[in-house]
Parts: structure tokens; C-alpha cells; sequence
């Protein structure tokens, strides 16, 4: 093993280890915990990392990114508007059904909980979300409605709106609040979303 791919190899051993014990234990998570779940030493973190919090953010990044990199492909740039939206709306839901997605959904509490304690790790989280969320911003953007194109304000907006609705809908469907929320219903009250009030201004 080189030394490049010895370090990949701890580096996915922390992330592994911080998401399992982020997911139970929340703000209490310790970092000397993580680093023996690793089976590497608190030094590891700090020499991959930088601290503790730059573990967490590498975390996030880590988790985030498959996340969107599955929309960008559950959604062909040769959609309209409306059928972006509903395969948008279709991917969130198949997500409800992963077998992993509660305890996905605990780091996910767990993480924001711990942002909420600390104004550092809020600060990087919130820039970290809001990377990501341009990015879904940038998948509807220039896309057809009605006539007209899609602008990048417009976009944002629907994003923003988007976003919020489907993880409020995953949650209910996880926790077993709103078992009988199909694909088609996520869907159509995904559509419902692409009025003017919403989009705003070009």
C-alpha cells in the first residue's frame, strides 16, 4: 500500500467511525472514540483533518455529495421544469425507502444538534449546505416553463422551496408519519410548487 492510498484508507475509517457514533451520541460524540473506533489515534484526526469540527465538515461533504450527485442523474438536463421537479420529487421518496434511512436520518438531527452548540461548526455547516444548495439551484436553471427559461434567481428560489418540502416529507415518511406518501404524491405536491409566486421574478 503507497502512502496516497494509507491515508485514504484512515481517512474513510474516521468519516466511517464519526457517522456511526455521531448518529448515536450527538454533541456528545467523543473524538477519542471515533479515532479508536478507526482503530488510528486522536492524532489521525488532527493530521487529516485539522480538528475535530474539520472532521465534521469533511463528513458532511462526504455525505451530501452522493446525495446530490443521485439527483443530478435521477434528473436529465432534457427535462422541462415540471418533469425536473417530478423526478426530483421521485428520487427524495425512493430515498425514504433505503434501509439505512433512519439512521441516516439520526446523523443528520444528531449533526444539526450539534451545530446549534457550536457557532463554529454552524457557521461551516450552513456554508457547506449553502454550496450545495446553489448546486440544485443549477440544475433548474435554464430549463423550460411555460414558455420562457428558467432564470438562475428563479431557480434558487424553487430550489430553496424544493428542498424544504421534500426533506420535511422524507422525515414524516422515515419516522412513519406519512406512510402512504408514494412516489406520485411526492411528486404532485412537488409540481404544485412551480407557480409564479413562487419563481418570483425572472
Amino acid at each position: 500500500m503507497t502512502r496516497a492510498e494509507a491515508k485514504e484508507r484512515n481517512r474513510r475509517a474516521l468519516l466511517e467511525a464519526a457517522r456511526r457514533i455521531v448518529a448515536r451520541d450527538g454533541h456528545r460524540a467523543r473524538l477519542d472514540e471515533i479515532a479508536e473506533q478507526a482503530g488510528l489515534t486522536t492524532g489521525a484526526v488532527y493530521s487529516l483533518f485539522g480538528s475535530k469540527n474539520g472532521l465534521l465538515i469533511a463528513l458532511v461533504i462526504d455525505y451530501l455529495g452522493p446525495h446530490y450527485e443521485g439527483i443530478e442523474q435521477a434528473v436529465p438536463a432534457e427535462l422541462d421544469l415540471l418533469e425536473a421537479i417530478d423526478a426530483f420529487a421521485r428520487y427524495y421518496q425512493r430515498t425514504c425507502k433505503d434501509p439505512e434511512a433512519l439512521r441516516h436520518l439520526a446523523f443528520e438531527i444528531s449533526l444539526q444538534d450539534m451545530a446549534l452548540r457550536d457557532p463554529d461548526l454552524q457557521a461551516k455547516l450552513a456554508a457547506s449546505i449553502r454550496a450545495h444548495q446553489q448546486r440544485l439551484a443549477e440544475l433548474f436553471t435554464g430549463r423550460s416553463h411555460h414558455e420562457a427559461v428558467v432564470t438562475a434567481r428563479q431557480a434558487e428560489r424553487v430550489a430553496t422551496a424544493l428542498r424544504a418540502l421534500m426533506v420535511g416529507l422524507s422525515q414524516g415518511v422515515i419516522l412513519g408519519l406519512a406512510e402512504q406518501a408514494s412516489e406520485q404524491y411526492f411528486a404532485e405536491t412537488a409540481r404544485a410548487l412551480a407557480t409564479p409566486e413562487v419563481l418570483g421574478p425572472p
